[in-house]
């Protein structure tokens, strides 16, 4: 990637690197081309007190409600349900690796990278399994894509799939934290909305792992229908 002609890489973190254009990108403020009224102005203001709200309480590692859960789960899906699977992304962003879990590998990296809104942010996947706090990790990363969905972009992983998280962690931990599988299934049909891969500047394409060998255009990947359990 470092050979790309117009981009150079920086490494703020060990498990993530950062895409920079050459000449920057001046990237369009949101709802530019929108009128808005009154009421959806108030609507908006409610959901981002909601939602700052929500951080506040994930700063501290601290899982959401259930009923919190749900409302940010909606919310998500109606702004992924509008993203492509292969969904283009514009430069400079910081690209992350595997989280698996490790709610402070993630609040270290914020700091070391920058936090959102001032970072851009694609995340390739794998967000739960494995480690001790995939609620709060995940929970943090819907979050923050909801309030800042034009700055974090969220791709699917293996993991994020009602057969894997059964085995190897997150369903067991949403049963421990909550009392109930609720929490999971609404992440898991979540899950369903993930957009399967990323094109950066119409350059570097991302995603998490490997790609069927029926797959050989992006068009081919553009058409599927990716609201389902991976097979």
């Amino acid at each position: 990637l470092s050979s790309l002609s117009g981009f150079h890489l920086s490494h703020p973190h060990p498990s993530s690197f950062v895409l920079r254009p050459s000449p920057p990108l001046h990237t369009p403020a949101l709802f530019q081309h929108h009128t808005m009224t009154m009421t959806s102005l108030r609507n908006l203001s409610s959901l981002y007190a909601d939602l700052d709200g929500y951080l506040g309480k994930l700063s501290g590692a601290k899982p959401l409600s259930e009923r919190e859960v749900e409302n940010l789960c909606t919310k998500a899906k109606e702004i992924l349900s509008c993203e492509s699977n292969v969904q283009p992304i514009p430069a400079p962003v910081t690209l992350v690796g595997d989280l698996h879990g490790q709610f402070y590998d993630l609040v270290e990296l914020f700091s070391v990278g920058g936090k959102v809104p001032d970072t851009n942010y694609l995340f390739l996947g794998d967000y739960v399994d494995r480690g001790y706090y995939s609620v709060e990790t995940v929970t943090l990363l819907v979050c923050l894509k909801v309030r800042y969905p034009a700055r974090i972009h969220i791709l699917r992983g293996n993991h994020e799939s009602r057969q894997i998280t059964q085995v190897y962690g997150f369903y067991d931990e949403c049963l421990r934290k909550y009392g109930s599988a609720r929490v999971w299934k609404l992440f898991t049909d979540l899950f369903d909305y993930l957009p399967l891969s990323a094109l950066v500047e119409d350059h570097v394409f991302c995603l998490h792992a490997g790609l069927s060998p029926s797959l050989d255009t992006l068009d081919h990947i553009r058409e599927l229908d990716r609201v389902a359990e991976i097979p």
